[in-house]
C-alpha cells in the first residue's frame, strides 16, 4: 500500500517530494507520483496545502457485526501425549481477561488419544473445553490444525484467540490469523483489556527498547501469540464442562502426511522447561571452550544455553539460544558466563529468579539484571567453580 494522489488536485508544486524521509515521491512532469518505498507515514498529506494527498484505509471492513464475537479463548498445545505447560499459563491469562470483560473463557484442544486431558484444563480456569479428537490429529501439521481451529472459531466466534509462541503456535497461528482475515501480534509479554473492551497487545520492539501496545480494533477475533513462561499458571478450578466436537471429515484431509515423528535426543534443548539454566557467550572464545557450560549444566541438572553471538559462531545450536530471537525463559536459577548483556538477550532470560552472570568487564550490562555478579575471567572462576561441585 502507499499514499494515493488525487491527480484532479495536485498542481505538481514538490513540496512533498521534498518532505518525504524515504525518497518515494517523485514530481516527474504534471503531477506527484509515489512509489511502492512508501512507508505511509503521512507527512506529505500533512504538508500538502492542495489536499492532494490521502492515504488508503487499512483494517475497516473485516468484520461486520463484532458484536457477534464473544469469549477468551486459549489454544491447548498437546504434545506426545501430554498438555504443553505454555497452555496453563495462557489459559491463566485468559480467564483474567475474560473477568475483566464479563464473558466465558474456553480452551481449544486438538489432538488424538487425548484422555483425561480436558478435566485437567478445567482446573486453570476454563469455563468449557472444546475436544477435537481425531486420528488424523495424531501427529501435527499445519493443515490439520489450521483447519480445525478456523471451522471451531467460525462457528463458535470467540472475541480473542490466545496462543503460544512455541514451534508449534508460530507455525500455524499465523495461518489461522489469515484464513479468518484478522491480525495477529507475536511474541506478547503482556496483555490487558482498555476501556473500550479491546484486548491490549504488548511486544517488545527495535530490538527491546520500546514496548509497544496494539490493539485490533476491526478484526475478530483478535489473536496474540505469548511466549512461554511470560504468563504466570495458576489453579483455579471451574465447575466447567467438556465440550466434544465433530467436524466435518474434509476438515482433516491434507496434502501432507506424517509418518514418524522422532523426538530431539538432546534434552538439554529444553530451555522453556528447564529450572537451571547455564548459558555461554562470546567471551568463551571458542567452540571448545563452551565445554566448561555444558560440564556446568550438567553437574547442575540444568540445561545448556547460549546467546546469539555463540550461536552465530557455530558453538551451539539454535534450539539452545536465549533472547529476542530464540527462546524467553524463566528459570530459577539462569548462570551467564561469558554473556556481556545485550538487550536482546535480556529480554529473553530477566524473567528468571535468580540471575548470576560471571563477566570480567565491572561496566557489563549483564550485571544490570543480575541477582548475584561475579567480576572475574571465566576461565579462572568456571573451572574452580565446577571443581568444587565436584568436591560436594
Amino acid at each position: 500500500m502507499k499514499a494515493l494522489i488525487d491527480l484532479d488536485k495536485c498542481t505538481a508544486c514538490g513540496v512533498c517530494q521534498d518532505v518525504c524521509p524515504v525518497g518515494a515521491i517523485s514530481v516527474p512532469e504534471t503531477h506527484a507520483v509515489v512509489s511502492d518505498d512508501c512507508t505511509l507515514c503521512g507527512m506529505c498529506v500533512d504538508t500538502c496545502e492542495f489536499q492532494a494527498i490521502r492515504l488508503p484505509e487499512v483494517g475497516t471492513g473485516a468484520v461486520t457485526d463484532a458484536a457477534a464475537y464473544r469469549g477468551v479463548w486459549a489454544f491447548a498445545e498437546w504434545r506426545r501425549g501430554s498438555v504443553h505447560r505454555v497452555s496453563y499459563e495462557l489459559l491463566s491469562a485468559a480467564r483474567r481477561l475474560a473477568d475483566k470483560k464479563g464473558v466465558e473463557c474456553a480452551a481449544v484442544l486438538l489432538g488424538e488419544n487425548l484422555g483425561e486431558a480436558a478435566e485437567d484444563l478445567l482446573r486453570y480456569g476454563a469455563d468449557v473445553v472444546y475436544v477435537v479428537d481425531h486420528p488424523a490429529l495424531r501427529h501435527f501439521t499445519d493443515e490439520a490444525y489450521s483447519r480445525c481451529l478456523v471451522e471451531l472459531v467460525r462457528d463458535k466466534k470467540p472475541e480473542i484467540l490466545l496462543a503460544g509462541a512455541t514451534s508449534m503456535g508460530r507455525s500455524f497461528i499465523p495461518r489461522v490469523a489469515a484464513m479468518l482475515q484478522t491480525g495477529l501480534t507475536a511474541d506478547c509479554t503482556e496483555l490487558d483489556i482498555n476501556d473500550e473492551g479491546l484486548l491490549l497487545q504488548t511486544r517488545p520492539a527495535f530490538g527491546g527498547n520500546v514496548m509497544a501496545t496494539i490493539v485490533c480494533p476491526h478484526g475478530r477475533p483478535q489473536m496474540a501469540t505469548v511466549r512461554p513462561r511470560v504468563m504466570r499458571a495458576e489453579i483455579q478450578p471451574r465447575n466447567g464442562r467438556v465440550e466434544r466436537v465433530s467436524l466435518p471429515e474434509d476438515v482433516f484431509r491434507t496434502r501432507v502426511q506424517v509418518l514418524e515423528v522422532i523426538a530431539e535426543e538432546d534434552t538439554t534443548a529444553k530451555l522453556t522447561e528447564a529450572e537451571v539454566i547455564v548459558s555461554g557467550g562470546r567471551g568463551l572464545q571458542k567452540a571448545e571452550n563452551f565445554r566448561m557450560v555444558e560440564e556446568l549444566a550438567r553437574l547442575l541438572t540444568g540445561a545448556v544455553g547460549a546467546s546469539r553471538s555463540a550461536v552465530e559462531e557455530g558453538w551451539a545450536p539454535v534450539s539452545h539460544q536465549v533472547g529476542q530471537t530464540g527462546q524467553t525463559v524463566s528459570p530459577t536459577l539462569y548462570m551467564a558466563i561469558g554473556i556481556s548483556g545485550a538487550i536482546q538477550h535480556i529480554v529473553g532470560m530477566q524473567g528468571s529468579k535468580i540471575i548470576v552472570a560471571v563477566n570480567k568487564d565491572p561496566e557489563a550490562p549483564i550485571f544490570d539484571v543480575a541477582t548475584c555478579g561475579v567480576v572475574a575471567d571465566l576461565f579462572e572462576f568456571v573451572p574452580a567453580f565446577i571443581e568444587r561441585i565436584k568436591r560436594g
